[in-house]
């Protein structure tokens, strides 16, 4: 198992029917720490399924995306977060642009 895996409190995976994993989903605490579907498993709903579960069972409410995935920032749009910092550095200090994306939430009636 990779390194950053073991360091994962929380670690979801999804099988398909002979067991073989197609798609993992790492949280620690709130944070969602990644989320990964096999390339040729996109598309069914998996990333969704598994992002739904993890704020349901989990309250995830953010996490960092590299800015040079445009799909992956569109999905998390899509599922109702929102960037609200960029970096230009990633978490290991690398020059690769992060935004910071967290879930919006839905405002009271009124915008209280």
């Amino acid at each position: 198992m990779p390194v950053a895996l073991e360091s994962v409190p929380s670690l979801i995976v999804e099988d398909d029917a002979a067991g073989t994993p197609i798609a993992f989903m790492g949280i620690d605490g709130i944070k969602l720490e990644m989320l990964f579907v096999s390339p040729k498993e996109r598309g069914r709903g998996l990333g969704r399924k598994l992002l739904e579960f993890g704020i349901s069972e989990y309250g995830i409410k953010e996490f960092t995306v590299n800015e040079q995935n445009p799909q992956a920032k569109g999905f998390y749009e899509h599922m109702g977060f929102k960037a609200y910092k960029r970096s230009e550095l990633d978490e290991q200090g690398k020059p690769y642009p992060i935004l910071f994306m967290r879930r919006i939430e839905k405002e009271a009636v009124g915008g209280k």
